[in-house]
């Protein structure tokens, strides 16, 4: 799900969340967002959650992407707590 908070907040433009089944799957996830990332030029900024928490949070400057193990988006339920924002239609 990609959240425009541009708008609502100042620290960036977009959060894009995102779930994975286990914890080797979201580390992936950030590892090939961030490949991606110096691929095209774009510095990740800042990383956390990597290790353990079950949530990876990465920091792209205008995007912050929000990967989370589904329990942990079910508790945290961003979604739900930036309402206000309009979500953006996302095709592969």
């Amino acid at each position: 799900m990609i959240l425009e908070v541009g708008q609502i907040t100042t620290m960036t433009d977009y959060f894009v969340l995102a779930s994975a089944d286990n914890r080797v799957q979201l580390r992936a996830l950030a590892d090939e967002t961030a490949k991606r990332m110096r691929e095209r030029g774009v510095r990740v900024r800042g990383r956390e959650g990597y290790d353990d928490s079950g949530w990876i949070l990465m920091d792209l400057g205008d995007v912050v992407v929000h990967y989370f193990l589904q329990e942990k988006r079910e508790f945290y339920s961003l979604e739900r707590l930036w309402g206000d924002a309009a979500r953006v239609e996302f095709t592969a």
